[in-house]
């Protein structure tokens, strides 16, 4: 799981990635609200942790301009306000949890592997095995290696088989967007794992079950 962390007391955000980390979740900080919108340009999240009070934009203003955009990552918000019209607005904007400081790091934790760590089944196609949670892609028992590039490509088209995925949300997985570079990762994938990816023309593309 990669998560977005923003918490612009240094310090209270290092000691939360360092734990984080040590759970097994991929953590990128942000300490200001604007630097958000720069990381979430580029990468893609599983779940969000925002402090409400930061500079620049705060953590109410962050979630909306990510809701409006069509970013439904979950949230979670972390923070010192404790009336009911912030906890009330925090939910009405999209958040899903809230959590008062100060907390205890392990509670978290344990919010997050209860609501959002749901266990993903083993995915088969023919003689492809994979595991969504863990990313490994297997092949006729033997561990696939395809690169961080192609694996999320896979992982995105895989999760929504049976389902076109436009070109545009593959194209933004890529290190230099462009459709060329988007087709030659494509065809690589399909000679690496011996599957067929439809191209759906003027859509986007698609894994089929078997």
């Amino acid at each position: 799981m990669k998560i977005l962390l923003l918490e612009d007391d240094k310090i209270l955000c290092e000691s939360l990635k360092e734990f984080l980390e040590l759970e097994g979740y991929e953590v990128d900080v942000a300490h200001r609200g604007t630097e958000v919108f720069d990381l979430t340009f580029s990468n893609r999240y599983d779940l969000y942790i925002l402090d409400i009070n930061v500079p620049d934009t705060d953590g109410f203003d962050v979630l909306t301009e990510l809701k409006e955009a069509g970013d439904d990552t979950p949230a979670i918000y972390i923070t010192a306000l404790t009336d009911i019209n912030s906890i009330s607005k925090g939910f009405k904007i999209g958040a899903e949890d809230y959590i008062k400081k100060p907390f205890d790091p392990e509670e978290l934790v344990i919010r997050i592997k209860s609501k959002y760590e749901k266990p993903d089944e083993m995915i088969t196609l023919g003689d492809l095995s994979y595991d969504p949670f863990n990313r490994v892609v297997q092949k006729g028992g033997q561990v696939i290696g395809l690169g961080e590039v192609q694996q999320n490509i896979f992982h995105t088209l895989i999760m929504e088989r049976n389902k076109i995925v436009d070109s545009y949300t593959l194209m933004d997985l890529l290190e230099q967007p462009s459709a060329n570079a988007l087709r030659v990762n494509l065809v690589k994938l399909k000679n690496k794992l011996g599957i067929e990816i439809k191209n759906i023309r003027g859509q986007g593309y698609m894994i089929e079950d078997l």
